[in-house]
């Protein structure tokens, strides 16, 4: 099963639009929706959430059509954005009492597990809290209510590397339990490399590519050759090229006719900037 189905959901503002856009979830699994600044990876988790009406198309959430305007499965989606959002004079232990009263699977066991595993503060307001614990006490809320499915906006982004790491140690613990997923935007695509089984680029509104990441490297690959051996590679297997002023660093997807190339693994976040670029000619 899903645990989220968008089909060719668009959204237009003055300025922007998000065109036909289409991805799944399947559950157990993490989805990283890359892209940068502007390319729509928020709105698309507003409309999820079912913060914004889309103009088009169909979202579910656990097969269910427009699921998050009941109360019941808000229950099972823990979501964390790009800025925590609690009492800034509350202390930890308080903020758990407080989500207490609002969820009604709100476990207090695991909140106070999660607090000392991630070494929270619980002496000291949450307006005092650096970012990362900030981030940490946000993510700790959102687990705290035994969710099925996790939705992170930027919850990465200005986390110091140990943070970091930290947090996508918890996604990964998440997902073995294959009945809850987690979709998480990113623009530090490192991070998403190392957690997610699915990516899925965004670029200016329009979805470039939705795919499982080892499916990825099968599908495409890195030469660093001369001008020369680079004539050789068909157009149509180009994605992209650099000049290296040596030779030429070239982005291509793995056909029979550059078996006799040295291709070598591309990254997740060489192959979106060379695709976002193409997109761009």
């Amino acid at each position: 099963m899903n645990a989220i189905a968008v089909r060719n959901v668009c959204k237009a503002y003055q300025n922007f639009q998000l065109d036909h856009v289409s991805l799944t979830l399947p559950e157990g699994t993490i989805l990283g929706l890359v892209g940068e600044n502007g390319a729509g990876k928020t709105t698309l988790i507003r409309l999820i959430l079912n913060l914004i009406r889309k103009d088009e198309g169909e979202i579910q959430v656990f097969g269910k059509p427009d699921a998050l305007s009941e109360p019941a499965i808000r229950e099972e989606v823990g979501v964390v954005l790009d800025e925590v959002c609690l009492p800034a004079p509350m202390k930890a232990s308080e903020i758990g009492k407080m989500m207490g009263m609002i969820y009604q699977s709100w476990d207090s066991t695991v909140y106070d597990r999660l607090l000392s595993n991630l070494r929270i503060p619980t002496d000291k307001p949450f307006s005092d809290f650096s970012r990362g614990n900030k981030m940490k006490l946000g993510i700790v809320c959102a687990l705290s209510h035994h969710p099925k499915l996790l939705i992170l906006d930027e919850a990465t982004s200005g986390l110091d590397p140990v943070v970091r790491d930290e947090l996508l140690d918890i996604l990964l613990e998440f997902t073995r339990d294959e009945t809850h997923a987690v979709l998480m935007s990113s623009h530090i695509v490192s991070d998403l490399e190392k957690a997610c089984d699915y990516i899925a680029f965004l670029h200016e509104g329009r979805l470039l590519l939705s795919e499982e990441k080892d499916r990825l490297q099968e599908m495409y690959g890195k030469i660093v050759c001369s001008r020369a051996d680079f004539e050789k590679v068909s157009p149509g297997d180009i994605i992209g090229k650099r000049d290296t002023g040596y030779g030429v660093e070239c982005i291509i997807k793995r056909t029979d006719a550059v078996r006799e190339l040295n291709v070598q693994p591309v990254n997740i976040e060489e192959l979106f900037v060379m695709m976002a670029k193409g997109d761009m000619k």
